[in-house]
């Protein structure tokens, strides 16, 4: 019996070689990241010359600095798609800050960012979207050492949030889906560390497909959080030179109208506590009023 010519069938050592290799994808400097088969690809931050940021534990553990409460942007590492849902967790906390964190996401890719348009993102007046991002901050009470936050873009545009409250929450309306996304956290005011935990991602048929696995993340503690004000012993805040100070968000003196931190929604600017802090809506504010007297931000009653 005639032996069957099998060469035409077998593949080469080139195609072989090919498909031992790892899948890989593309991260914001152009460059082939391995990811593991099957799955998102690994996710982590990354930073930019001039920011106040360090980053450890694989570039999934991104500080700021703590003499200072702003220009501590982090970006991940490659492009989020549409529904892939961010999780991080809140590591250090600084209360004698105004403010907090935001989360958001750009359309321009980090490695493009000019450092003095980082600084106009990290403006507390908000976010302006003719320049390709999408960010809003969060109430205090969201971003306390501990807590496990998650974000993400959906189908129509929207930027979604939620928090420890496990609410779902629309944060932003008219994101461009018609361009890369890369998530955007700034670490700004009482947030001083976050950790990257992180996305998932629901396929058909409810499969959920997740990012590269990392180490587990340790337990989370207070470390070296200023608490100053749950302890009900306010410090003074770390001196800033005036050349470089700029008001925070929710300050007594602060014009710019904010969202309430309580509904992510109204406008806060209409109500001024006693303490002079401007974080509620009218309606919100009745409802603090009544059920916990204090103020969210300073906690001085009301």
């Amino acid at each position: 019996m005639p032996l069957r010519d099998t060469r035409a069938t077998e593949p080469s050592v080139e195609e072989r070689e090919a498909s031992m290799k790892e899948p890989t994808m593309i991260d914001s400097a152009g460059l082939h990241i391995p990811t593991c088969k099957g799955c998102l690809g690994p996710l982590h931050f990354q930073s930019s010359d001039g920011s106040k940021l360090s980053l450890k534990a694989g570039c999934r553990y991104a500080e700021r600095q703590k003499d200072t409460f702003q220009n501590a942007l982090a970006f991940s590492n490659r492009p989020i798609a549409i529904e892939e849902r961010i999780h991080v967790r809140v590591e250090r906390c600084d209360q004698h800050w105004q403010g907090a964190l935001r989360l958001g996401f750009t359309a321009i890719s980090p490695s493009l960012f000019a450092w003095d348009d980082k600084l106009s993102i990290a403006n507390p007046d908000g976010p302006r979207t003719g320049l390709g991002y999408w960010a809003r901050q969060l109430p205090t009470c969201h971003t306390l050492p501990g807590a496990e936050l998650c974000f993400w873009v959906n189908s129509r545009g929207v930027l979604m949030y939620r928090g420890p409250d496990h609410v779902k929450k629309e944060l932003f309306v008219g994101v461009d889906l018609g361009r890369p996304l890369w998530a955007m956290v700034d670490l700004y005011g009482q947030t001083r560390a976050v950790r990257m935990l992180g996305s998932k991602k629901k396929k058909i048929g409810f499969r959920t497909k997740k990012s590269c696995p990392a180490t587990p993340p340790p337990a989370p503690t207070d470390g070296d959080s200023c608490l100053c004000v749950d302890r009900g012993q306010p410090c003074k805040r770390p001196r800033q030179s005036p050349s470089t100070y700029t008001q925070p968000p929710n300050s007594p003196d602060s014009t710019s109208p904010e969202v309430c931190v309580v509904c992510l929604e109204d406008c806060a600017a209409s109500v001024t506590l006693v303490c002079g802090h401007r974080c509620l809506c009218s309606s919100c504010a009745n409802r603090i009023r009544a059920e916990f007297g204090t103020c969210p931000i300073c906690r001085q009653s009301i």
